[in-house]
C-alpha cells in the first residue's frame, strides 16, 4: 500500500487481500495503518518496496505526480496494480505503465470506482438489457465546496496535481460518460477559477461528441457549497437518473423514467441505496477476479488515458483562447 491517507486507509480494510508492507512520505502514516495490521512493515521507501517479493500486488494512492512513476515500477518487477484515478497528470505519463505491464504481464487497474456505486451497477444492467433504446445524451453535475485551506493543498499544486477540478472529479464523470456513450471524437469546454485563490481551475464546463453524434454535458466544480452528484442517460425509450453517492452528497438513488407509447407522465421504478458505500470493496473484488483469471481490468490503462486525452484537450484549447 503506497500512499497511507484517507484513500489507502479505505482499501487496506479490504478483507481479500493480506498487506505486507505500507508506505507513505509520512513515516508515521504508514507505522499507524501496519501497526493496525498483523505482520504488517512500514516504510519510506516506494523503490525497495514495490521490489518485495513478498508483495504480489501494489496500491497506489499518492498524490497525482508519484502514481504513474510507481505503478510502472511496480509492473516492472511484475506486481499488479491497482491505481488510483486519474492514474497520471496526463495520458502520456501512462506510456511507460502500459510498457511495463505489456512486458512483465502485470494487470493494471485504474481506480475510477464510482462505476461500482450500486446505482452505477443498477444502471449498467438496465443500460446492457436495452432498457434504454438508442442513446441521446448524458447530462452529468458533480460538486463540492472544498474545506478552510483548500487552495493550499497539494491538489493547488500544478506541478503535483496536474490540474485542478477537471482532472480531480471531472475525471470521474468523463470516465462514466465514456462508458454509456464510447469515446469522444469532438471536445469543446471551458475551465476558470471563481472562488479558491490557486492557480488551478475551480470549475469546468465540458461539451463531449461521440462519432455518431451523442452529446454528454458535463460540468465539475468546487463551489457547490451543497454538495451535489446528478447523472442523467437519456435514449429514446428511457431515461435514467442518478442522484447522490450517500453521505453529504444526499441518499444514492436510481431512477428509471420508461417512456410509454402514448407519451405523457413515464412509468417511474425507483432504487434508493441508504446502506454504506460499497463501491470500494466491489472495485477491489473485481481486481481480485482479474489476479485469478489473468483478465485485463476494466477500468484499465486505455480507459484512463482516453479520459487523459479529453481533459488535456480542453487545457490545450483554454491555453489558445488566453493566447489569441
Amino acid at each position: 500500500m503506497i500512499g497511507c491517507g484517507l484513500i489507502g486507509a479505505k482499501r487496506a480494510k479490504f478483507p481479500g487481500f493480506r498487506v505486507t508492507a505500507f508506505c507513505d512520505v509520512d513515516e508515521e502514516r504508514a507505522r499507524g495503518l501496519a501497526r493496525q495490521t498483523p505482520g504488517a512493515e512500514a516504510s519510506t521507501d516506494w523503490q525497495a518496496t514495490v521490489r518485495r517479493p513478498d508483495v504480489d500486488a501494489v496500491f497506489v494512492a499518492t498524490s497525482h505526480e508519484m502514481l504513474a512513476p510507481i505503478s510502472a515500477a511496480a509492473a516492472r518487477h511484475g506486481k499488479h496494480v491497482l491505481v488510483e484515478k486519474p492514474g497520471a497528470r496526463s495520458a502520456g505519463e501512462l506510456a511507460a505503465v502500459s510498457a511495463a505491464a505489456a512486458e512483465s504481464g502485470a494487470l493494471v487497474r485504474v481506480g475510477f470506482n464510482h462505476r461500482y456505486h450500486r446505482a452505477f451497477r443498477q444502471a449498467r444492467q438496465l443500460f446492457e438489457a436495452g432498457a434504454l433504446g438508442e442513446m441521446m445524451y448524458i447530462r452529468a453535475r458533480y460538486g463540492h465546496g472544498g474545506r478552510p485551506g483548500y487552495d493550499r493543498e497539494w491538489r493547488a499544486v500544478p506541478e503535483k496535481s496536474g490540474g485542478g477540478e477537471l482532472l480531480d472529479q471531472g475525471v470521474h464523470l468523463i470516465d462514466l460518460a465514456r462508458w454509456f456513450l464510447g469515446d469522444f471524437t469532438e471536445t469543446k469546454g471551458f475551465v476558470g477559477t471563481y472562488f479558491w485563490d490557486m492557480p488551478v481551475e475551480d470549475n469546468a464546463f465540458l461539451l463531449l461528441r461521440n462519432a455518431a453524434g451523442k452529446v454528454a454535458s458535463l460540468h465539475a466544480t468546487w463551489t457547490e457549497w451543497k454538495n451535489l452528484f446528478s447523472f442523467e442517460i437519456c435514449g429514446r425509450d428511457a431515461k435514467l437518473e442518478i442522484t447522490g453517492l450517500g453521505g453529504s452528497y444526499g441518499v444514492e438513488r436510481l431512477a428509471h423514467y420508461r417512456m410509454l407509447p402514448q407519451m405523457g407522465p413515464p412509468e417511474t421504478t425507483i432504487w434508493e441505496y441508504p446502506m454504506a458505500d460499497d463501491s470500494w470493496q466491489a472495485e477491489m473484488e473485481d481486481f481480485l477476479t482479474d489476479i485469478r483469471l489473468n483478465r485485463q481490468p476494466s477500468p484499465g490503462i486505455a480507459d484512463a488515458q482516453a479520459a487523459l486525452a479529453v481533459v488535456e484537450s480542453i487545457y490545450r484549447e483554454q491555453k489558445n483562447d488566453h493566447h489569441q
